[in-house]
């Protein structure tokens, strides 16, 4: 289902479409896209590269994998907030494996494939909903972490694509919350549906579900109020909003998606383990990246949760919003040059 996060919607295919193709014309702009889009993601993840960066370079320079290096990594990551778990089992990986590493380069691939492969996602994708139904996201989160951005850019990105979309205006309880969310309606030309601040957001959310699917509209994305992961009564709420929705249609919501601000470090760790505990989260996006040197924590996150990321924030556009590729996210951090020295051969 997360493909319609990636690219223009497919349409029916017509007995023309059925000859072959050639794959290589047809892939090389999306390529062409894609090596575009590093520099920007590079950019935004500046200031976490910067604070790993010194002692990662030097083993990329060649210099020996001693004790005093390990070390030295070891300290780069934890500042990054890679937390304790995921920075030992990298640096565990490290010494297990370069042990039959014979080149500088082989230990760059060792470690760029370690970093990618915990960040791989370890969950199975969202449901699709039954015919008839929309697809269902509920969004949560703490007040600040860019739950109602994130909604706007991500309505915005769908549109794009050719998908019809419809939010829910389910925080409830701060006005500017429906506000922002009715503004991102207009700029997009996506549906909002609200009611007056204080009113019940399952009430609000099960509205759209119901708009949705009497106008056929594909997609609801829906908002709920910020709240801390320490509200037990806030997260009770998130529970009820729930079970409305599974009584709209059992299959939904298709994915909970928890918004992390990245700058927040280990207590955005804290808020995972919390909001996953109280519901049924299963999948993540980790924003403003772009202002944190911080961006560590995202395998921390992983390690601990097993949750894929699904986005990541590295910027105020609409477009700085994207989809989560763990090699592309890699790369980034390690540097541009780190991918072309490896080779292609590590990305399989």
């Amino acid at each position: 289902m997360f493909g319609l996060f990636k690219g223009k919607k497919k349409e029916p295919k017509s007995p023309a479409d059925e000859a072959p193709v050639d794959d290589t014309a047809a892939t090389a702009p999306d390529a062409v896209a894609e090596q575009d889009e590093q520099p920007r993601l590079e950019a935004g993840l500046e200031k976490t590269r910067s604070r790993m960066g010194a002692g990662l370079r030097a083993l990329f320079g060649g210099r020996a994998l001693d004790d005093e290096l390990l070390e030295q990594i070891e300290e780069e990551l934890l500042l990054a907030d890679t937390g304790i778990d995921a920075t030992q089992s990298i640096l565990d990986t490290l010494r297990r494996e370069a042990k039959r590493a014979k080149t500088a380069s082989e230990v760059r691939d060792i470690l760029r494939r370690t970093l990618i492969d915990m960040l791989v996602p370890r969950e199975s994708e969202p449901p699709e909903p039954p015919p008839g139904q929309p697809w269902v996201m509920l969004v949560v989160g703490v007040n600040g972490s860019g739950k109602t951005t994130t909604i706007g850019k991500l309505a915005q990105r769908l549109q794009a694509a050719g998908h019809s979309v419809a939010l829910a205006a389910g925080d409830t309880f701060r006005a500017a919350a429906v506000e922002q969310l009715q503004q991102w309606g207009e700029r997009v030309g996506v549906p909002v549906i609200a009611q007056k601040t204080g009113s019940d957001s399952a009430a609000v959310i099960h509205d759209a579900l119901a708009h949705a699917r009497s106008r056929g509209i594909e997609i609801v994305l829906a908002d709920t109020a910020g709240r801390l992961h320490t509200q037990s009564n806030l997260m009770e709420e998130l529970r009820k909003v729930r079970r409305v929705i599974a009584r709209f249609d059992e299959t939904a919501p298709h994915e909970t998606l928890l918004v992390l601000d990245g700058g927040s470090g280990q207590n955005a760790l804290v808020q995972a383990r919390q909001f996953g505990a109280a519901v049924d989260v299963t999948g993540l996006a980790i924003t403003k990246l772009d202002g944190t040197a911080k961006g560590g924590i995202a395998f921390a996150i992983v390690q601990e949760t097993g949750l894929p990321i699904r986005f990541i924030g590295v910027g105020e556009k609409p477009e700085d919003l994207r989809p989560f590729e763990p090699e592309a996210f890699v790369d980034a951090l390690l540097g541009q040059d780190t991918g072309a020295a490896v080779g292609s051969g590590s990305r399989g």
